[in-house]
């Protein structure tokens, strides 16, 4: 028995494709797996199938012919091919995630094409799409890559899951550009990034080394949080929670020192601060704030609020130098602090400049980010076949360092 691959137009009306199926098995043809694509044609079915030896291509055809399918494509097939598309699809996923340099790679795997190039300009003249036997996406790194296969045509959904393993690089690529190297004041150097559902446990365990005090001051309504509500902070609805891990660099574990909250509902968004008590009063959460008002300034958000204690004077101070105009509403020991970020824009103050004139940490935009690879990627030249560039490139465009200006008092 020889493994083949079958793919055909079938009329999408009841009992066509028992007729092929049923003509199939009078040849002695197993079919193992089958999926339909559908098109303006008609359905296309695409099958895999267990023949006998003796069969020849043009055997298989006259099969399908005689089964009334049309625009017949058959091709010899391995193994590999009894894995389903889905689990496929899910694979290259996975490998994605590890290697976000293997777009290109995961593509021409994704659609058995025959080449995936990499061309500088994205889309090309005529913009994302697919033929007959071309079929373009958008890099999200920048440029565009060109996927060619000479047979079977492309269709709808093929373009679709190839779109959708775009989407991931695209969040992978996101997330890469808000990653970045902290420098502190004395030298000590973090991480930055977002934050993951996976940082659970390790934002659990820097709430159990924070004292009483710390955590009364980020919860002042209950002065602790559930491991449910630090799991909600993980991913807001609307919104983004940055970490800031230390470790890492010399084979120690990294462990999370610090987070900040930024939670959106409508056009004000809520902000928070939490640092391990060993790493406050060191400038990590003035770097951190200041992140959080150039995200919200990004977003488009009216204005930015924080919930705090009359003591927390830290936090109050922290405010006050990074955050001007603001205005004070005091509910006892609860104050309540508001940045009218349209006030800051009307008064030309930069999203991640502190009106005081300190220069704020540099942060990076996608935009920014994909300007560089863009640039990156000519440079080099890197139109191969795999289609994507080396990873010099990219970390070269999506990561910076930052040093905060000064220690919160």
């Amino acid at each position: 028995m020889t493994l083949w691959r079958i793919r055909a137009t079938v009329a999408d009306r009841p009992g066509f494709l028992s007729v092929l199926t049923a003509s199939l098995a009078l040849r002695g043809v197993n079919i193992l797996t089958v999926q339909v694509h559908t098109t303006e044609a008609g359905a296309v079915d695409d099958f895999l199938v267990d023949a006998p030896a003796e069969l020849t291509s043009d055997d298989l055809v006259a099969a399908v012919e005689r089964g009334r399918g049309r625009n017949c494509w058959v091709a010899r097939s391995e193994a590999q091919g009894l894995a389903d598309q889905p689990t496929r699809a899910l694979g290259l996923a996975s490998r994605l995630v590890r290697d976000p340099d293997a777009l290109g790679e995961s593509l021409r795997s994704l659609l058995n094409a025959d080449s995936v190039t990499w061309r500088p300009v994205a889309g090309g003249p005529t913009g994302p799409g697919h033929g007959a036997g071309t079929m373009r996406l958008p890099d999200p790194y920048g440029g565009s890559f060109e996927v060619l296969r000479t047979a079977p045509s492309f269709t709808p959904a093929e373009y679709a899951r190839a779109q959708a393993l775009v989407d991931l690089a695209g969040v992978l690529a996101r997330q890469a550009a808000d990653r970045v190297t902290l420098v502190l004041p004395d030298g000590a150097e973090l991480t930055v990034r977002p934050a993951v559902p996976a940082d659970l446990p390790g934002l659990l365990a820097m709430h159990a080394r924070c004292s009483a005090r710390s955590l009364g001051r980020r919860y002042p309504a209950r002065g602790v949080a559930t491991p449910e509500r630090v799991r909600r902070l993980l991913s807001p609805a609307h919104g983004v929670t940055l970490l800031a891990l230390a470790g890492g660099a010399d084979g120690t574990p990294e462990r999370v020192v610090g987070m900040a909250n930024l939670s959106a509902e409508g056009v004000l968004a809520e902000l928070a601060l939490l640092v391990e008590d060993g790493w406050q009063r060191r400038g990590l959460g003035t770097a951190l704030l200041r992140r959080l008002v150039g995200y919200g300034s990004r977003a488009g958000y009216a204005a930015l609020l924080a919930h705090t204690r009359a003591d927390n004077v830290g936090m109050l101070r922290l405010l006050d130098r990074l955050c001007r105009p603001r205005t004070i509403d005091r509910d006892g020991s609860r104050w309540t602090v508001t940045v009218p970020l349209h006030d800051r824009q009307a008064a030309g103050v930069p999203a991640t400049e502190s009106p005081t004139g300190v220069p704020a940490a540099r942060t990076p935009t996608a935009g920014a980010s994909t300007a560089g690879a863009s640039t990156a990627r000519a440079s080099t030249a890197r139109a191969s076949t795999a289609g994507a560039p080396d990873a010099g490139a990219r970390a070269a465009a999506t990561s910076e360092v930052e040093t905060p200006a000064a220690a919160e008092a």
